[in-house]
């Protein structure tokens, strides 16, 4: 698996590409340290994942995620920080990440680089316990519009299962839930598991 790694701190880089590299299965196509570095690295090694900071300078992490998303809306990006501002998480979610870590969990970095590569999105567990409050769950009218299997598989979404488990949880097969997923995706619009699970939190409808 082929990583990217982006933070303004040389030492936390060579850190993570330490642990990834000891970890096994993992190969850092390169490091940077701002957005620029992201946008112009992402461009040329193309990465299965980019593991980035948040935090880098006038411009964010979130800011080269959007960038990046432009032209490489398949992108899979992990942020890893320190700071679990509601303001980042949401932000995060919102333009399409595949997981927010914070630094401290360094033994969480490997299997959730696994995870993501997998198609799952993946946090880090206070920022679990964020997201209820932050994004405040509701119906609507509009939630009529799923089907009750439909809104089951969802809600499942939403609480972090993958497809294995919610085949598991719902009796059914790992094809079904998938179809299930493909239908969620073109009835809410959104492109991928993450934006499935904002979509839920804030309500159904646009």
């Amino acid at each position: 698996m082929t990583i990217l790694i982006i933070d303004d701190d040389r030492i936390v880089c060579s850190a993570l590409k330490s642990i990834l590299e000891q970890e096994g299965g993992f190969r850092v196509l390169a490091m940077g340290e701002s957005y620029e570095d992201a946008v112009l690295l992402y461009e040329q090694h193309q990465p299965d994942i980019l593991l980035m900071d948040i935090r880098m300078g006038e411009k964010t992490g979130l800011d080269a995620a959007e960038t990046i998303f432009t032209k490489n809306p398949d992108a899979k990006i992990l942020f890893l920080t320190t700071f679990a501002d509601e303001e980042y998480i949401l932000r995060a979610l919102q333009i399409g990440a595949k997981g927010y870590l914070l630094k401290q969990d360094y033994e969480a970095i490997a299997p959730s680089l696994r995870a993501v590569a997998s198609g799952q999105t993946v946090f880090g567990s206070e920022i679990v316990q964020a997201l209820p409050p932050l994004l405040k769950p509701h119906q609507h009218p509009g939630d009529e519009a799923l089907s009750e299997r439909e809104y089951q598989v969802l809600q499942l979404i939403a609480d972090g299962l993958s497809n294995r488990e919610i085949a598991n949880k719902l009796f059914l097969s790992e094809g079904t839930v998938r179809n299930y997923v493909s239908q969620l995706l073109a009835k809410l619009d959104v492109r991928d598991r993450t934006q499935l699970v904002v979509r839920y939190y804030k309500g159904l409808d646009r």
